[in-house]
Formats: C-alpha cells, sequence, structure tokens
C-alpha cells in the first residue's frame, strides 16, 4: 500500500465520525519537502472555513500517529475546488450529469476521456462524449478522475430549462 492509501483508509473514518467525506489524500512535494495535501467536504457539498480549520486539528493527530515521513512535512487540509476528484463509487454516482475527464492507467489505447457523466453500470463508468457516441469505462482501468468545474460569471442563477432565473430582462 502506498502513503496515499495509507492515509486515506486512516483519515477516511474519521472525516466520517466529523461528518465529512475524505474526497482524497495527495502527497506532492520533494522527498525532502514533502507537502501532504487533503481534501475534505461535507456530504451535502460546500464546506467552510471553520470546518477546515477544526479538520487540520484531528488530521493533524491523526498524521502524526501514523509518521508517514521521515522528515517533516507540510499539511495542506482544504477543500476540494470545483474540479474535484472523483474516487469512490459514491462519487461516480453523486456526480452524474457532471462534465468529467477521465485519465486512465498506462497501457491502455486511449489515455484520457472527456464527457458527461452518466454514472456507473455495474463496474464501469458512463460517459456521453461529445460526438454523441459513449464510452464504458471500467472503474480498475481508471488512473484519475475529476469533475470540470463550471464557473457562471453572469451574476444569475440558471433555472431547469436553461433560462436565467431572477432577471427580467
Amino acid at each position: 500500500m502506498n502513503k496515499e492509501e495509507t492515509l486515506i483508509e486512516a483519515l477516511e473514518p474519521l472525516a466520517s465520525a466529523h461528518d465529512l467525506d475524505l474526497v482524497t489524500v495527495e502527497v506532492a512535494g520533494t522527498r525532502k519537502n514533502p507537502i501532504l495535501r487533503v481534501f475534505l467536504d461535507t456530504l451535502e457539498g460546500g464546506i467552510t472555513l471553520d470546518a477546515l480549520a477544526d479538520a487540520q486539528e484531528w488530521v493533524d493527530a491523526a498524521i502524526e500517529e501514523i509518521d508517514p515521513f521521515q522528515e517533516s512535512y507540510t499539511l495542506e487540509v482544504s477543500s476540494p475546488g470545483i474540479d474535484r476528484p472523483l474516487r469512490k463509487r459514491s462519487d461516480y454516482v453523486r456526480f452524474a450529469g457532471e462534465k468529467t475527464v477521465v485519465y486512465l492507467k498506462p497501457g491502455q489505447a486511449r489515455s484520457k476521456f472527456t464527457g458527461i457523466s452518466h454514472g456507473l453500470e455495474d463496474d464501469e463508468l458512463v460517459l456521453e462524449m461529445e460526438d454523441g457516441a459513449t464510452e464504458r469505462i471500467p472503474l480498475a482501468r481508471i488512473k484519475k478522475a475529476n469533475i470540470i468545474g463550471r464557473i457562471d460569471f453572469s451574476g444569475q442563477s440558471i433555472g431547469e430549462l436553461g433560462e436565467p432565473v431572477g432577471s427580467d430582462n
């Protein structure tokens, strides 16, 4: 098991106990100066800065107990952001309907797919590509997947029919 998997295994039950969703864990930086990034969210989505500050304490305590680094490290506890990683089966189900980018493990004929997620069928992610074709990607082949975040700079909410809400124009 690699460091990320070890840390996820240790932190996931703690996050659940605090009514949080452990999105993922990343180890970055150099061997002498590692950076540990822990991404948390609420089950409803949208974690507050206060919740992240509170989480910093129990995450730090858990990591100190595991002691995965020989040297000192930098800990970053944050929200997953708009390009939220998808790691668990429940993530793929929860974010069905979102534009998603999927990177495959080495050895595949194609390494990247981008399309609208239609969730899971059995152990496969179903993606609708721009040309309307459907790709079925086995979860075991996925190296990394993220939602492609969207930002609306218009300041207007979009209704079910794609029309601005709350505007008389």
